[in-house]
């Protein structure tokens, strides 16, 4: 018999076994003992769900490089009956991983997207204000958001909302950016993060609290193969074509780069590969 016929029946039973699974409901995850002045970080969430699925890089943030990790809730997805409902398992899901919640409205924001920019310029210049006053109250030293093609309209949007808010700021503003993907595919991420099996596990964990979404579609399932291609992919266009694969078995891919004196500007040439027996805070001196 064909070994790979049981390898791949294998998947699937694991898969079919997991969908069975408790969703939600788990204490906390062990999270390290921060300074009273710790340094902040930004998660700015286009929807609820976010922070733990585009997440690793954050996490691994908050436990090793010891910064407060807070996740703002741009929005609280477009179904209005279910925004509320939504609101309480970001809650949950941020209290397991130890992030702070910031949201930017009683029901998020509304209308996120690249058509609202091009045609409310008013709605859209409130929205800037939003964000720019959380950057001005938090003056974080790392802000993580989706990359400016991240095909989703509201991660689209969310990506122009921040840039915008960042040209607000004073001259002397600065923080590291880090440019998050899950819908469409960087065509030039500078960064492959390895992620821990404990981590992967606990951001899975994590999405489980948001149970609506997850029984409507189980894509908590299905983040471990999302991460393991990442290290494929990764390993080609961070470490170079036909560059040897990291020994990494989960990865995810960012853009990292830096905001100072009102531009973005690079913090090194090429590509890094990170693992996990490095501390990440050697990214951001």
């Amino acid at each position: 018999m064909n070994p790979y016929v049981k390898f791949v029946a294998d998947n699937v039973k694991l898969i079919e076994e997991a969908k069975t699974l408790q969703l939600g409901g788990f204490p906390p995850a062990p999270r390290p003992d921060l300074a009273p002045d710790a340094p902040t970080a930004l998660f700015f969430s286009p929807h609820p769900d976010d922070e733990c699925i585009s997440g690793a890089a954050a996490l691994r943030v908050l436990r090793e490089a010891k910064l407060k990790l807070i996740n703002v809730a741009i929005t609280l997805g477009s179904k209005r009956d279910r925004q509320l409902e939504r609101l309480q398992e970001l809650h949950a899901a941020c209290e397991f991983l130890g992030y702070g919640l910031e949201t930017t409205a009683p029901r998020g924001m509304e209308k996120v997207t690249p058509k609202t920019r091009r045609s409310d310029s008013a709605l859209w210049a409130n929205m800037i204000q939003t964000i720019a006053d959380i950057l001005a109250k938090h003056g974080p030293r790392v802000i993580f958001f989706p990359h400016d093609r991240d095909w989703n309209g509201t991660h689209l949007g969310v990506h122009h909302l921040v840039m915008d808010a960042l040209r607000k700021m004073p001259a002397d503003f600065q923080c590291y950016l880090v440019e998050t993907e899950f819908w469409g595919a960087m065509d030039d991420p500078n960064l492959l993060i390895e992620v821990s099996d404990q981590d992967l596990a606990d951001l899975i964990t994590a999405t489980t609290f948001h149970v609506g979404e997850v029984k409507r579609n189980p894509y908590h399932l299905l983040l471990p193969a999302w991460m393991m291609d990442n290290v494929r992919r990764g390993a080609e266009i961070v470490g170079g074509q036909g560059g040897a694969a990291p020994d990494f078995r989960f990865a995810t891919l960012y853009r990292l780069q830096k905001w100072s004196k009102g531009a973005v500007v690079k913090v090194f040439e090429g590509g890094r590969q990170l693992p996990a027996r490095l501390n990440i805070a050697t990214l951001f001196p």
